[in-house]
């Protein structure tokens, strides 16, 4: 309904105080702000790289000569300024999708709406075209619209979430509001993730404030993020011996009840958050408060260049 590829049923569409939903001679100023990054990529096969990219500019009126040396200065800024001749069959999946979020943003859009803009991509090629995404998302001044499944693209590419079940809007906020107080299991489900900055050294990661990470594989060299899942996080009243790799003391600092699960929130040094059975927790005897001991294995951890 955004961009006016569905009608919409009810609701308003306002850009900066505009609204742009009800009135007819709106539409083509709809069209025109609103650029969109397809989940299948839809390059135009019969044309170039460079002309695809140059294509919305060209709608928009843009003679073919400012046109393409603007679809020039973008090939650039993505990287792929030498395949500007080539079709798009010749591209990967990771470059295909950077020359569609190019094509979106050379017409300087004041609304960027990106549909799953990863899921065809390969779980390899995934996080490096994440990485890029972010980083060219960064320099974006308009408002960016991403629609997701993946929890970890919304946490990584979102600074807001709008949870939406059965067509209705259920909650929305920051991550960290959304994490702190969810108000459905599926909202909890999404924004639960544990996520962590830091560096990778080609071992480990090492997050802000200095706890060292132990990930499987070779960490990304540079800027990186660590997600681990609630689930994978073990609690102890002393530090455990045994399989797990990473270790970290802290404190519990809130203990949610629900239903059959547990979440333990820890502050430390890595602050985390735990989901462990009511039985479990009972074991333990742990209150807010307590010394604890958390622990999670090396291959619990999904890594990603930030």
């Amino acid at each position: 309904c955004i961009n006016r590829l569905e009608e919409h049923q009810k609701g308003r569409i306002v850009v900066d105080g505009v609204e742009l939903t009800n009135d007819v001679k709106n539409v083509e100023q709809i069209r025109r702000e609103v650029g969109m990054v397809f989940q299948s990529f839809n390059l135009f096969p019969h044309l170039s790289v460079l002309d695809n990219v140059a294509f919305g500019l060209r709608c928009a009126g843009t003679r073919a000569g400012p046109a393409r040396s603007e679809a020039r200065d973008w090939l650039d800024r993505i990287g792929l300024a030498g395949r500007a001749g080539d079709r798009p069959t010749a591209l990967s999946g990771g470059q295909a999708q950077l020359v569609a979020l190019a094509r979106a943003l050379a017409t300087r859009p004041r609304v960027l709406l990106l549909d799953e803009p990863l899921s065809a991509l390969d779980a390899q090629t995934r996080p490096a075209v994440r990485t890029d995404l972010r980083r060219h998302l960064g320099t974006f001044s308009g408002a960016r619209l991403l629609v997701t499944h993946d929890p970890v693209e919304a946490l990584v590419l979102a600074d807001r979430l709008v949870v939406v079940e059965d067509g209705a809007v259920v909650q929305q906020g920051t991550p960290d509001e959304l994490r702190r107080h969810p108000r459905t299991p599926y909202t909890a489900s999404v924004v639960g993730l544990n996520l962590w900055r830091g560096r990778g050294d080609g071992r480990r990661l090492v997050v802000e404030g200095g706890a060292p990470l132990v990930v499987p594989g070779p960490a990304p060299a540079g800027p990186a993020i660590a997600v681990v899942s609630p689930r994978a996080i073990s609690l102890h009243l002393a530090r455990p011996e045994g399989s797990p790799r990473n270790l970290v003391e802290g404190r519990i600092a809130g203990i949610e009840h629900r239903g059959d699960t547990v979440r333990v929130q820890v502050d430390g040094a890595l602050p985390l958050v735990a989901d462990v059975t009511a039985g479990a927790l009972a074991d333990l005897g742990l209150r807010v408060g307590d010394p604890v001991w958390a622990g999670f294995k090396a291959s619990e951890v999904e890594v990603a260049p930030a």
